[in-house]
């Protein structure tokens, strides 16, 4: 029989994030979603670096790393990086990132990624080091934040984020994936990239009301007992979800890009980023129908206000969200 794990689980915060608000809502205009958000006099609105820590069946689980210290100071002005870091909200949460054993990453743009590795400091040997136009910021000496983490993403990511096929040309760094591909201790392989099943086949266009003929359970890998990922794509074609139980009995799921703010809960509300707009669109809708019927509690990455909610089904063909105030179980 299978092992069944259950996670203790909590929250964490780490670090602000500004973006330009045109970016983070697409063609949605300006007149229409800075009714309910705020921006600053940049036009940027303000989003959390959010992430999971989980302990269960023996493990440490990081799920989402940030953006991490390793921008440039001109870099972290732009994007208004407040200087904590994930490395911070591990630590803040008791735990010593050398005992973290698994790392999980949505994808591998750098607020997503970054964090993994971390400016090596006064006295460190580094673990790596960049060349020539390959460090993101102002100093080529690398750590790893995590250094006894396997870190999992999906294979088609890792395969766009080494060929740096993005809408941004500055979101896939260097320094934060080719370290990746240093084992760990004792020779065993750093990153492990899984291929879960794609939500439609390559040849077929959905209509935008289509949903998958195959249920999430059917298309999701399990990464570790109790632990699974299943393709979210739209922002980025190897996009992922994070799905567990926790020790309360609920189903948790860690939502990528595809709704990374509660004011994103609108059909047509994608990214400005987003490698295939309609993709989005057609991946919130699924994952939003199987979150209402199945129970689900979705953990938002970049809210910064309450980041937990469950679905309902509204009574206008769509979806509302319930802000659930959860922050961890049993942590």
């Amino acid at each position: 029989m299978a092992e069944t794990v259950q996670y203790e689980w909590t929250l964490l915060r780490a670090g602000r994030f500004l973006l330009d608000g045109g970016g983070m809502f697409g063609i949605i205009p300006r007149s229409v979603w800075s009714r309910s958000i705020e921006t600053d006099e940049r036009n940027r609105i303000e989003l959390s670096h959010n992430a999971l820590l989980l302990r269960g069946g023996g493990r440490t689980i990081l799920i989402e790393a940030g953006t991490g210290d390793k921008l440039d100071p001109k870099m972290s002005e732009i994007f208004g990086l407040d200087g904590r870091t994930i490395e911070h909200a591990v630590q803040d949460a008791g735990v010593d990132p050398g005992d973290v054993n698994l790392a999980v990453v949505s994808h591998l743009h750098f607020d997503h990624a970054g964090g993994l590795t971390r400016r090596a400091r006064a006295g460190e040997t580094p673990d790596w080091v960049a060349g020539k136009g390959q460090a993101s910021g102002d100093q080529n000496e690398i750590c790893f934040t995590f250094p006894n983490a396997e870190i999992v993403s999906q294979k088609q990511e890792w395969v766009d984020a080494i060929a740096n096929d993005a809408v941004m040309t500055r979101t896939y760094y260097r320094d934060h994936l080719l370290p990746l591909e240093l084992p760990l201790l004792g020779e065993r392989p750093r990153l492990r990239l899984v291929e879960s099943p794609i939500p439609f086949p390559h040849d077929q266009r959905p209509h935008r009301s289509d949903l998958p003929t195959s249920p999430v359970r059917n298309r999701r890998t399990e990464i570790a007992p109790g632990l699974f990922v299943f393709l979210v794509p739209g922002h980025t074609w190897g996009q992922q979800a994070v799905m567990f139980e926790d020790t309360e009995g609920r189903k948790i799921v860690f939502t990528p890009d595809v709704m990374p703010t509660h004011h994103h809960i609108g059909k047509a509300y994608s990214l400005g980023y987003d490698v295939e707009p309609y993709t989005s669109m057609l991946s919130k809708q699924w994952l939003l129908t199987e979150a209402a019927d199945a129970g689900w509690h979705l953990v938002l990455d970049h809210e910064p206000g309450d980041a937990v909610y469950k679905v309902h089904r509204g009574d206008r063909g769509w979806f509302d969200l319930e802000s659930t105030g959860l922050t961890g179980c049993n942590w």
